[in-house]
């Protein structure tokens, strides 16, 4: 919840923003609540500024690694097991499963982005494809308890698909030339993400989903099982 911010002081947060690359990572873009004179959510107020803005995307900046995408040491093991991270434990347990019924065969959980450590880019959740309708889907997983909008997980996972280094993704996998690269949210059902897109007036946000191809998946568990719906 934020303290209390105009419209005005909302899109001067935007404007002022140096690199769109890192914009999910700034604080105003996870407020909740409404502007102090037009009542608008904060959420809705930065998407209608990126629907009109959406030329601003071009210029994040793809990064190529040098080594393989596809990390050998991801076992399925918790190496840090003193790791508090519930979304990688999550993800590593969604890999242990080896599938996620309509998001196909998980590949690959914590996939990197940087080629070196200076690159401001972070980790890929967990990576799956589905080989049905030839689609490779990069996924940013949040547990039941993350707070998180669902405005910061849709900018994330579009902004790791535009550093993404498409070609040499597809490479490292082993995957089809023509594989189509979607990139989506993946939050659990009746959290509070999902809860945004089901319950009130986010018109904005919806329509910015749209234009960035940006499809979130809900996600369930039943007994010792995973499963994700759209």
């Amino acid at each position: 919840m934020a303290n209390g911010y105009t419209k005005n002081e909302i899109i001067n947060k935007l404007e002022n923003l140096k690199d769109i690359s890192t914009l999910y990572k700034e604080d105003f873009i996870n407020y909740r609540g409404n502007t102090t004179d037009t009542k608008e959510k904060y959420t809705e107020v930065v998407a209608e500024w990126l629907l009109n803005n959406l030329n601003l995307f071009d210029n994040i900046q793809k990064i190529t690694r040098s080594s393989s995408y596809k990390v050998e040491t991801h076992n399925g093991k918790h190496n840090n097991p003193a790791s508090n991270r519930k979304e990688e434990i999550t993800a590593i347990e969604i890999f242990n499963q080896g599938s996620l019924n309509i998001l196909g065969k998980v590949l690959d959980y914590q996939t990197p982005l940087k080629d070196k450590q200076s690159d401001e880019a972070g980790k890929i959740d967990i990576v799956s494809y589905n080989k049905d309708i030839k689609a490779v889907y990069l996924l940013e997983l949040k547990k039941e308890d993350n707070e998180e909008t669902m405005l910061r997980c849709v900018l994330e996972i579009f902004t790791y698909l535009r550093i993404l280094d498409g070609d040499k993704f597809l490479s490292d996998f082993e995957l089809p030339k023509d594989t189509k690269i979607k990139a989506s949210p993946l939050v659990f059902l009746n959290g509070s993400q999902h809860k945004e897109i089901v319950e009130g007036d986010n018109k904005f946000l919806k329509r910015l989903m749209d234009k960035l191809d940006i499809e979130p998946f809900y996600i369930t568990k039943n007994s010792n099982n995973y499963y994700a719906i759209v």
